[in-house]
C-alpha cells in the first residue's frame, strides 16, 4: 500500500515528467533517492514542520550524492559529498528532497534556460529560475534559493509565487557557494504563506504551533515612495490598489520616501557585490577565463578593478543606512514597495531588473514577494512586505494577514 508521503512524490515526479521538458526547471531529479526517503517518512510517527513536502535545491546548495554544477560546465562533474546545513535541516524536519534546480550562471545576472510557467514565452527572473518555476509548476512544495541582488524575490515575484528571503545570517550558508560574503542570504519560495512559516521553524528550531497572526492590532504599513518612478503603470496601480485594500480593512497606511543615503547604496550594493565577486570567483575569473561567458567574465574582471578605499567607503555607507533603518522600522511593522519593476520582461535575453530589491539586500532586512495582483497580459505581479531586521517571524505573521486581506479584495 502506497504511503502519503509516497504518493506525494509520485505525483511530484509525474509533474516533472510532464511539464519540465517545457519549463527546464531541474538541473538533476533524484528518483529513487526521493522514493526512499519518502517511504521511510511513511513508517515513522514523529514529523517535524516540514513533513512530507517535497523540496527543490538550486544547483549552487550542496546535497550529498548530487551533482553541484553552479550553472558552469566548469563544475559539470562536480558531486557533492555533503548536504549543506539548510539542507540537513530540511531533512531533519521531514522534507523530502527531489533534486537540484538550475540557477543561472555561477548564481548571476547571465539567463539560464528555464522558462516562466505562467507563460513561456517570458523570463522566470534570476538567479534562482528553476527554483521559482519549480514551485509555480507545482512540481515541489518549497524550493531553496539564494539573494545577493533579487534572486529570490524577483523570480518569486514574476512566476507568481512566494519568496521568503529572510535576515541576513538567519539561515545558514554552510555548502552554498558563495559570491558575497556581505550579502548573500538563502531562503526559499512556496506556493502559500503556511509553508513559508514551516520552512522558518524549521530553520530556527521554533514550534509552528506558536507561529499565530495576531487579529486584534492595527498593522502599520508605510509604502515606500523611493524608486517608483522605475515602475510601470501596472506595479504603480497594483500599489495603490493594495494600499486602498489594507485601509478599507483597518490598518494604517502612510506614504513615505526614504531619505537620499537610501537611494545612494543601490550604488554601494552594485559596487559591494561586484568587488566580492571578483574575490570570490578568483579562481574561475584566473584559471577558466575559457569556460565563463563574456559577458560574466567583463564584470568579474570590472569587480577587480574596484580600489579597496571605494568598497570600504560603501560598506560603511552601508552600515550607517542599516542602522537608520533600524530607526524607520520603530513606528511601523512593515514596509510594502515592489517586488519588481512590474511583470516579467517577454524573451530570455534578461533576468530583469533588481532595482527594488538592490536595497532591501543590502540593509539585511528580511522581506516576502506577496503574489496577488496580475498586469494587464495576466502576468503575475508581486508586491515586497519588508520587515526590521531579526523580526522575521513578525513579518511572516504580518505577511499572512495581508496577504489574506489583498486577497478578499481582489475576489469582492
Amino acid at each position: 500500500m502506497t504511503g502519503e508521503c509516497e504518493f506525494r512524490v509520485h505525483d511530484c515526479l509525474a509533474q516533472i515528467d510532464m511539464l519540465d521538458p517545457q519549463i527546464g526547471a531541474w538541473e538533476f531529479v533524484d528518483r529513487d533517492g526521493a522514493l526512499d526517503q519518502a517511504r521511510k517518512l511513511d513508517n515513522i510517527t514523529e514529523h517535524g514542520p516540514l513533513f512530507g513536502l517535497t523540496i527543490g535545491v538550486k544547483d549552487i546548495i550542496d546535497v550529498a550524492g548530487m551533482p553541484t554544477r553552479f550553472g558552469s560546465p566548469i563544475y559539470a562533474d562536480n558531486i557533492a559529498r555533503t548536504d549543506a546545513i539548510a539542507v540537513a535541516m530540511a531533512r531533519s524536519a521531514g522534507a523530502i528532497i527531489i533534486g537540484k534546480t538550475v540557477s543561472t550562471e555561477l548564481a548571476t545576472f547571465v539567463p539560464s534556460r528555464t522558462k516562466n510557467p505562467q507563460n513561456l514565452e517570458y523570463s522566470p527572473g534570476g538567479s534562482s529560475s528553476g527554483s521559482a518555476a519549480a514551485v509555480a509548476a507545482g512540481m515541489v512544495s518549497i524550493a531553496l534559493g539564494t539573494q545577493t541582488a533579487g534572486s529570490i524575490i524577483r523570480p518569486a515575484a514574476y512566476c507568481g509565487v512566494v519568496g521568503y528571503k529572510p535576515t541576513f545570517g538567519m539561515a545558514p550558508l554552510t555548502g552554498v557557494k558563495v559570491q558575497s560574503q556581505s550579502l548573500d542570504t538563502l531562503g526559499m519560495f512556496s506556493r502559500t504563506i503556511e509553508e513559508a512559516i514551516n520552512w522558518y521553524a524549521a530553520m530556527t528550531g521554533t514550534n509552528p504551533a506558536m507561529l499565530t497572526p495576531s487579529r486584534g492590532r492595527v498593522l502599520r504599513v508605510k509604502l515606500i515612495g523611493n524608486l517608483m518612478n522605475r515602475a510601470d503603470v501596472d506595479m504603480a496601480v497594483a500599489m495603490a490598489e493594495a494600499a486602498d485594500a489594507l485601509n478599507a480593512a483597518g490598518c494604517s497606511v502612510t506614504e513615505t520616501n526614504l531619505p537620499p543615503l537610501f537611494d545612494e547604496i543601490f550604488n554601494d550594493q552594485r559596487t559591494v557585490q561586484m568587488a566580492e565577486n571578483a574575490r570570490c570567483y578568483a579562481t574561475e575569473r584566473t584559471s577558466f577565463r575559457g569556460q565563463v561567458s563574456p559577458k560574466l567574465l567583463a564584470q568579474l574582471d570590472e569587480g577587480a578593478t574596484i580600489a579597496d578605499t571605494d568598497y570600504h567607503d560603501a560598506l560603511d555607507r552601508i552600515s550607517n543606512a542599516r542602522r537608520m533603518a533600524d530607526q524607520y522600522f520603530a513606528d511601523c511593522d512593515a514596509w510594502l514597495m515592489p517586488s519588481a519593476t512590474g511583470a516579467a520582461p517577454k524573451g530570455y535575453e534578461s533576468t530583469g531588473e533588481p532595482i527594488f530589491n538592490r536595497v532591501v539586500t543590502t540593509l539585511h532586512t528580511p522581506a516576502i514577494n506577496l503574489p496577488v495582483y496580475r498586469s494587464k497580459n495576466r502576468m503575475p505581479l508581486g508586491l515586497q512586505l519588508v520587515g526590521a531586521r531579526h523580526q522575521d517571524e513578525k513579518l511572516l505573521l504580518n505577511a499572512h494577514r495581508i496577504i489574506q486581506i489583498l486577497r478578499s479584495a481582489t475576489h469582492d
